[in-house]
């Protein structure tokens, strides 16, 4: 645990404490055990587990910096990240998780009970139906996603659940920027507007990481988002 404390306060200036880290063991212990019956994350040594899943989850932070989110979405959390780990730093943060996948979600409810987070809401659903609700549409100040689906495709996803004035962040691998730019069409359409693009470094990963964060600027028509399953068949 020293290197990813290490880590994470001299890539991403977050400081970990004794009760921070206790969790964050809780969490890898918890994760590591469910992973042999339900397959959760491809991701199964300690070690890529505190990189790839705990430190690529605080690297959200140079994305707001001092002003963390107050009310955040999740979408496609898979076993919580990276929404858990940041409920973890910040425990003021309201939280919500959604996954369309049963097991993980369950997952995501029992690490929850686990470590005694409160003001976290775990829903079992998919984004597109989700952007239709009124409890849930145009209601976050941040709404991110990790590695869940081509740019085009994301921003049909989570724009709807972003307050005007807020921002979405995806967490992206190398072709990032070419996503971003591709993107920028169903971006204005849907109400929002390529605000910047991050690289982020993680310590013993080659594949390059960024961060694309889009203002939401205008509010989402009310036919976006689409059926579940449309908006990928048939990108905007």
């Amino acid at each position: 645990m020293d290197k990813l404390i290490k880590n994470a306060q001299e890539l991403f200036h977050v400081n970990l404490g004794g009760r921070h880290v206790m969790s964050l063991i809780t969490y890898e212990r918890e994760l590591l055990e469910w992973n042999q019956k339900f397959n959760l994350t491809a991701i199964r040594d300690t070690e890529a587990i505190r990189t790839k899943h705990f430190l690529d989850s605080f690297s959200c932070v140079l994305a707001w910096g001092a002003n963390p989110p107050h009310h955040l979405i999740d979408v496609g959390t898979g076993a919580g990240f990276p929404g858990l780990p940041l409920k973890i730093l910040y425990p003021q943060l309201k939280l919500t998780l959604v996954e369309s996948v049963g097991k993980k979600a369950m997952f995501c409810q029992h690490i929850v009970r686990v470590l005694g987070l409160d003001s976290v809401n775990v829903i079992h659903a998919r984004a597109e139906d989700l952007g239709h609700k009124p409890e849930h549409r145009e209601q976050y100040d941040w709404a991110v996603a990790r590695a869940v689906a081509g740019m085009n495709i994301l921003v049909e996803y989570l724009l709807p659940l972003v307050k005007v004035g807020g921002t979405m962040l995806a967490q992206k691998g190398e072709s990032g920027p070419a996503e971003a730019q591709s993107a920028e069409k169903a971006m204005k359409l849907l109400g929002g507007k390529l605000q910047q693009i991050l690289p982020v470094n993680l310590p013993g990963v080659a594949d390059d990481r960024f961060l694309v964060l889009v203002h939401k600027s205008a509010a989402t028509p009310p036919k976006y988002p689409r059926k579940a399953g449309a908006p990928m068949k048939q990108p905007l």
